[in-house]
């Protein structure tokens, strides 16, 4: 694929595993349509390179620091675009990164050319996720039914701000409520959707619609 007429690809790159973060930094430097951008360890320390909005950003998920879907936000609201490469693969993990504003997803068994593709394809506005984890977005959006008719009001705005990521300090003072009444309404909703971990409850709000 040729260079844009805009110019180069910008791409930068967030991984914390030296061997395989000189193998994508690698792959990108001799792509003719991509320039290199911050290759770094962690959230953190790509941030203080100052990067201007607009680069498309190599995400691993288990980072040192600032992790998983908290990691995909804090890279959207530098104004990125967010391609996550993980060994965490599984359908928790790919959902909770798209749900937090990752365009694209691979696991670490894609290879060079994979990658270069999928980030061509976010480059030109588009979404990437391989053809083996994009049945579980659509798995994601199977209805099912009855959720949402035994959560409460209050249980659907608990179980939508952790959707957005929202910790339970913040989902309190949103809700003006204590940090033990958000645990309490969390608990009540775990109950009753059998749904356990964080990213299970995201998917279920993307599930229903209330994310």
């Amino acid at each position: 694929m040729a260079a844009r007429e805009s110019g180069p690809i910008r791409v930068g790159v967030i991984e914390d595993h030296p061997l395989y973060r000189y193998a994508v930094a690698n792959v990108l430097s001799e792509a003719r349509d991509i320039e290199l951008g911050p290759v770094a360890e962690s959230v953190a320390a790509f941030a203080s390179n100052q990067e201007p909005a607009g680069c498309v950003v190599v995400l691993d998920l288990k980072l040192r620091g600032v992790t998983d879907s908290q990691a995909v936000q804090e890279v959207v609201r530098m104004g990125h675009k967010v391609l996550v490469v993980s060994a965490h693969a599984g359908q928790d993990e790919v959902l909770g990164a798209i749900s937090a504003g990752a365009r694209g997803y691979l696991s670490k068994d894609a290879d060079g050319d994979d990658i270069l593709h999928a980030i061509r394809e976010i480059a030109a506005g588009n979404s990437y996720v391989s053809p083996t984890l994009a049945s579980f977005l659509l798995d994601s959006t199977r209805p099912r039914a009855g959720v949402k008719s035994v959560l409460s009001d209050r249980e659907r705005q608990v179980l939508s701000l952790v959707a957005a990521g929202e910790r339970d300090a913040d989902i309190a003072e949103a809700m003006s409520i204590s940090v033990r009444t958000v645990r309490s309404y969390l608990d009540r909703i775990r109950d009753k959707t059998g749904r356990r971990r964080r990213p299970e409850l995201t998917r279920l709000a993307i599930e229903e619609g209330m994310a």
